[in-house]
Parts: C-alpha cells; sequence; structure tokens
C-alpha cells in the first residue's frame, strides 16, 4: 500500500503550532510511519526570509513540496502574514490537493482588549480566516461550541471536524516525582501567557481575600510563564506584560511574601509547572474567543492528579464535575464564589486529592496523544478518496 503523503506547515515554533502541527505530526510518523511519510515546512510558498528581499517572492519557485504530497496542512495564521496563509490554500487547490485547515483560536472574532485586537481589524484577518475556512477540504478545532460558531464560514464541501489537544506524556517532564511540601501548605499555581490582561481583571483581589480567608500560611501561589529577559537587558513589552499581571495577581498582598513569579518554559519541559502545584486555577473572561477555547489545561493538571478551579468557559465543562475533578465558577466570575471555593479546597487537603485522582483517570484515558493520534489517520483515511463527497460534521 502507498504511503499517504502529508505536508505540515506550521504557522511558527510557538506553542499553538507545538500542539497543532509540530506534536501531533511527529507522533503520527512515530506510530504510524508505515502508512504515512510527512514533510515539515513553515515556508513552502518560496517567500525571501531575509535580506533586502525579505517579504517578496524567491523567483522561479517550482514548490516542490506542495506538488508532492497528497494533504497540506497548516494552522492559524502563519507568522509570514495571513495573505501567506490563504495563498497556501490558494495553491493546494490550484495543484488539486487536499487541504487541511486547523485552528484553536476563534480567529473571526478576537475579543475588544486582546492585545492583537487592533492588528486583526486592521489587516482584515477575520476576512482572511473566513475565506480559508470556505476554501478548505478540511476544518478542524478544538470543541463542540468553537465549531458551532465557524460553522457557518465552511464552504458547501467542507468537512468540519474536532480534534482535541493531547500532550506526549512520554516526555520526562510528565513523568517527574512532584516535589515534596510540608503538611499544611497549599500551592495554587497559574499559568498564562502574554494575551491574560482581560482575564487577570477578572480576579483582582481573589488571592488576597483567600490569603485572608485561608490563613497566609497555609498558602503559597506561583505564577507561571514570565518570558525571560531579553539579552541586552532591557524589558520589552512582554516584561511590562507581566509586570502588570503581577501588580493584578498580587493586590492587597501585606506582610511576609507568600507568592513567586516563575519562567516560561518551551512546550516540551511544561510539566515541570505541575510537579510544584496542588491546586490550579485558570480564570477567564467570558467572550465568544475565550468560550471556544480548548481544554488543554485539564490535560496538563490531570496528569499529576491536580484538581482545576476553572471560569465556566470554553470547554471545562466537558470534564471538570463540580466536587468530582474541580470546580467550575460561574461565567460573571463572582469573585465571592473564587474566594469560598478555593478556601475551602485549600483547607481540605484530602478533598483536593481524590478530586485529582479523579481527574487523572480521565486525562490518561482521552489526552494522550500516544493514543489518540490514530484517530487523525482514520479521518484521513474517511475523507482523502471521498473528497468531493465530504459533508459538514
Amino acid at each position: 500500500m502507498s504511503k499517504l503523503k502529508i505536508l505540515v506547515v506550521p504557522a511558527n515554533d510557538g506553542g499553538c503550532a507545538y500542539y497543532r502541527a509540530w506534536l501531533p505530526f511527529n507522533k503520527l510518523n512515530q506510530h504510524h510511519r508505515d502508512k504515512v511519510e510527512i514533510r515539515f515546512n513553515k515556508n513552502p510558498l518560496g517567500m525571501e526570509e531575509e535580506g533586502e528581499r525579505a517579504g517578496k517572492w524567491k523567483e522561479d519557485w517550482d514548490f516542490e513540496d506542495m506538488k508532492w504530497a497528497d494533504i497540506i496542512f497548516t494552522q492559524n495564521l502563519s507568522n509570514f502574514g495571513g495573505p501567506y496563509t490563504a495563498r497556501i490554500v490558494g495553491k493546494a487547490k490550484e495543484f488539486g490537493k487536499f487541504m487541511h485547515y486547523d485552528t484553536d483560536d476563534l480567529l473571526t472574532d478576537v475579543y475588544e482588549g486582546h492585545r492583537l485586537e487592533n492588528v486583526y481589524k486592521e489587516r482584515g484577518l477575520s476576512d482572511i480566516t473566513k475565506f480559508i475556512y470556505k476554501h478548505s477540504d478540511l476544518v478542524t478545532v478544538t470543541q463542540k461550541k468553537f465549531a458551532e460558531r465557524v460553522h457557518p464560514f465552511c464552504g458547501e464541501h467542507t468537512t468540519l471536524a474536532i480534534i482535541k489537544n493531547a500532550i506526549d506524556y512520554d516526555l520526562p517532564c510528565w513523568n517527574m516525582q512532584k516535589s515534596s511540601v510540608r503538611k499544611n501548605l497549599c500551592r495554587v499555581g497559574w499559568v498564562g501567557g502574554i494575551h491574560h490582561e482581560q482575564d487577570l481583571k477578572e480576579f483582582v483581589g481573589v488571592p488576597w481575600l483567600v490569603n485572608q480567608k485561608a490563613g497566609r500560611e497555609r498558602v503559597h501561589w506561583d505564577f507561571y510563564g514570565r518570558p525571560p529577559m531579553p539579552q541586552d537587558g532591557k524589558a520589552d513589552w512582554q516584561q511590562d506584560v507581566w509586570d502588570n499581571y503581577t501588580r493584578m495577581l498580587t493586590a492587597g498582598f501585606r506582610g511576609a511574601r507568600n507568592w513567586a513569579v516563575r519562567q516560561a518554559m518551551g512546550p516540551d519541559r511544561y510539566g515541570e509547572f505541575y510537579t510544584h502545584m496542588d491546586l490550579a486555577i485558570a480564570p477567564l473572561q467570558f467572550n465568544d474567543f475565550n468560550d471556544s477555547k480548548s481544554e488543554i489545561k485539564v490535560a496538563e493538571c490531570g496528569r499529576y492528579g491536580i484538581p482545576l478551579v476553572a471560569t465556566d468557559c470554553g470547554c471545562y465543562d466537558e470534564t471538570i464535575k463540580n466536587g468530582h475533578t474541580g470546580y467550575l465558577i460561574d461565567k460573571n466570575n463572582t469573585k465571592s464564589d473564587w474566594v469560598k471555593v478555593m478556601t475551602r479546597m485549600i483547607k481540605d487537603k484530602k478533598g483536593r486529592e481524590e478530586m485529582g485522582s479523579n481527574l487523572k483517570t480521565v486525562t490518561d484515558e482521552y489526552f494522550d496523544i500516544n493514543k489518540v493520534v490514530k484517530f487523525r489517520y482514520e479521518l484521513y483515511e474517511q475523507l482523502v478518496g471521498v473528497k468531493d463527497e465530504a459533508q459538514n460534521i
């Protein structure tokens, strides 16, 4: 049997591309190398990346990888720009290839206050994304509510499917011993990137109030994800973002310091964060963008048996059940509810551990990419030979 040839075009080298492109297709190759042949190329269109001609097309480019492939996969929007991603779709059509577009963000509806809101508006990235949806053979997103929101933009012959985020639990960082902690201390962890300013506004003052209710001596707060300082020692905008995060998260704190800001790590080391947590939090502002988010944090927490307290937003409600695997806070983000739930969990070590164990059972079964990557190949097997008969799902 001839192998299915897949060209993977990651948007970049960041975390989203890691989870949606680099990791799954490397795993597909690892587990099904007898069935697939995979190439990775961030620039299959031949754009000049350096020098005086940066941003211009290379002359006499032959599109070798695109012509070679049976399936062309790309995700989100390339670092080369939205029009670059749209041109990938156009060239795939020109060469008669099966086009698979994947995204884990609701790019058609970036919320007010998002750091890139103006960029999306000025560059028409929402309309470009709708064009890509319409002209792709397969569109995949991370959860049901996300699919419902983008379904109207998909073409008549586009298949719309859900592929959950998953983690490579074989990596060393997901198989470490949890660090020890004194008996009555609960370590609360928040992990965030550089686009959570609006989310944390909903949470200002909560840690300080929890300190008062649970007792400062019983809780330690760790905030993970601060980018390293630039080599020239000059703080850039990302450092400014984290300075603001720190102000919001520690508002009202007095006395002995029971918090720390931790540096970011690469996706293949992310699991180390969770070896130092007993309880994880995910406060979110409720909007369509966040309500389309995946439950990747569930997959991370569960691996180390850590219950999650999260805003009832996105697809957390598919796995977080109150008192069983963690708690969901009403989408209005009532601060009193956050304080009440977290205080109770900080004081109840046994209950916390039971909820974490329950969550681990779920995540080990459904979020280990080594167990679920086979479904990607099965989806391709169903669709590639019947592209013209594909139906929306």
